[in-house]
């Protein structure tokens, strides 16, 4: 297993298991405005005072008015005012930007508000030309709108409690510290045609195998700017580039198997894109894989025994089962719950093994030179980002927390973030889990290899790396006789999931792997390989089609 970190999707290097990366998982954005141009080197401006921003000065000048002539007669006045305005500018084929605009009013206090239903805030776009008076008139308009359904949703939601009796009620909006931070913009400034060119040459590599399907290499640069002031007098503005690279591939197999394999890059400095040769590596090495699968052999019988995942699998498993399990989030109105998720109740009890631990800290940008897009100073409510441990020697300590209290944790610790159509809640930033008792790859390998000739099994498996619904894509059968690797195809795990991960794990690597995700907010998750001393691997019911009664088209 490789110890490079990358934040990538999925490694294609080859077939073997020294391709472990991590995985990028790209949702495209809602595209509301579309502005021809081209696009060149990502480059940034400082203004470390917000009376130079034209946005800033616009949502600072027009929140000093809502505060003093912002009321209506018969209602009450509002308690706090948000204006959030996020900037897109981005490329993928073609150039789209756009501004959004958020607005938050709340009436109550911090105790029992009215953030519930339509109380929770105005979306809309908001002018792109910095003229302070049009946006100044945009946020007028949408303060009017949300502060009178905050007033309407204050009064149904007091209803809707009537119906509940709450043991241990916590407040509904928590109390932060003043903030103050002008970060630099970030600006798209590259050139396309060379990557559509590169994109074009790469896609054309599928010529080399007729028996690829298809073939699809893409670009995505971002530029993403926000924008944030409150009533409580925080103003922050922070910029962030995002650039991804991406292929996907399918074939058939002989029996009808559909195979698909994908690979992305993505990195938040632009001299950290893959180059051309590499990235037309990466493409063939893409190719290499299909090949091998589609030769490898179905798996016979489903399978009980020792498991290992390399990095990169397990960075996708503590994204999909740690991940949304350690966020404080708070349940449904009226209900005695800490929080969702599997791990609600579990505060203070064993939810990993006692040698793993896990934190998250959103202030580090790199990990071994790589960028990490979980990295941010400040979050999408206005509150400083800080490392939180979460996990100590497999007890639950604490949760990922925004400005909504849950039972037991009154305020935020910097993690309420949204995505540009969405209000922000707890969410991952850098999540990492360290362990106290790390093992080399060779270690773990001989591990795995002496559980199976103890249990008397044939051989035990290797995962490389996973695809949707955590299921693997680049699966190796390790044979106990003499630890040498088959790669076979068609399975599914049986019983993956919380509980696999505290009752299961017997062993983590020395080195970390990362992947990437960029939805629903920018999250980077860093992970050792795990040994799993027992899951099920099952025959999957797979999707297969009748192959073509023909050969494909000449190639050359």
């Amino acid at each position: 297993m490789s110890g490079r970190v990358r934040t990538v999707s999925r490694s294609t290097a080859g077939v073997g298991p020294a391709s472990t990366t991590g995985k990028l998982i790209a949702i495209a954005l809602l595209i509301l405005v579309l502005v021809g141009g081209a696009v060149a080197q990502s480059s940034s401006s400082t203004q470390a005072n917000p009376n130079d921003d034209p946005v800033l000065r616009a949502m600072l000048a027009e929140m000093e008015r809502s505060k003093t002539k912002l009321k209506l007669e018969g209602m009450q006045l509002p308690y706090y005012i948000d204006y959030r305005v996020m900037e897109l500018d981005d490329f993928n084929q073609a150039r789209q930007h756009f501004r959004l605009l958020r607005v938050v009013v709340r009436v109550g206090d911090y105790k029992q508000d009215s953030y519930y239903g339509p109380g929770e805030g105005t979306l809309e776009l908001a002018p792109l030309d910095n003229d302070e008076l049009a946006l100044r008139h945009q946020l007028w308009l949408a303060t009017d709108r949300a502060y009178k359904a905050a007033a309407e949703a204050l009064t149904a939601k007091q209803a809707q409690l009537k119906q509940f009796s709450v043991d241990q009620p916590v407040d509904d909006f928590a109390h932060a510290p003043v903030v103050q931070s002008i970060g630099e913009r970030a600006l798209l400034n590259l050139d396309p045609q060379p990557w559509l060119k590169m994109l074009e040459e790469a896609s054309a590599l599928y010529r080399g195998d007729p028996q690829i399907e298809s073939l699809s290499t893409s670009v995505r640069f971002q530029a993403v700017n926000r924008y944030f002031v409150n009533s409580e007098r925080t103003v922050v503005r922070s910029g962030q580039g995002v650039y991804v690279t991406f292929i996907s591939g399918f074939t058939q197999a002989g029996d009808g198997m559909r195979l698909d394999r994908s690979h992305g890059d993505a990195v938040t400095e632009t001299r950290d894109l893959p180059g051309k040769e590499k990235f037309l590596s990466q493409t063939r090495d893409l190719l290499g894989t299909l090949k091998a699968l589609r030769e490898a052999p179905v798996i016979e019988e489903d399978y009980r025994g020792p498991v290992l995942l390399s990095g990169d699998a397990a960075a996708t498993v503590v994204g999909t089962l740690v991940g949304p399990n350690v966020l404080g989030k708070p349940g449904p109105l009226g209900q005695n719950v800490r929080t969702t998720g599997a791990w609600a109740n579990s505060y203070k009890s064993r939810v990993l093994p006692d040698f793993l631990s896990v934190v998250d800290d959103p202030t580090i940008s790199k990990y071994e030179g790589e960028s990490l897009l979980g990295n941010y100073q400040v979050d999408d409510e206005g509150v400083k980002a800080t490392r939180v441990s979460v996990v100590e020697k497999g007890l639950l300590v604490s949760y990922l927390m925004g400005r909504q209290p849950i039972r037991d944790f009154p305020v935020s610790n910097g993690h309420g973030r949204g995505p540009a159509v969405g209000a922000p809640a707890a969410s991952v930033g850098n999540l990492i889990v360290q362990s106290s008792e790390p093992l080399s790859d060779e270690e773990l390998k001989k591990k795995l290899v002496e559980i199976c000739k103890q249990r008397e099994l044939p051989y035990g498996y290797l995962v490389e790396t996973l695809g949707p619904r955590m299921a693997p894509r680049l699966l190796y059968r390790v044979w106990a006789k003499d630890g040498h690797q088959e790669l076979v195809r068609g399975a599914i795990f049986g019983d993956l999931d919380a509980r696999s991960l505290r009752n299961n794990v017997i062993a983590a690597g020395n080195k970390l792997d990362v992947e990437d995700r960029t939805e629903p907010v920018p999250q980077s998750i860093l992970s050792p390989a795990l040994l799993f001393d027992e899951l099920e691997l099952k025959r999957a019911d797979a999707s297969k089609e009748k192959l073509p009664d023909y050969p494909a088209p000449a190639t050359h």
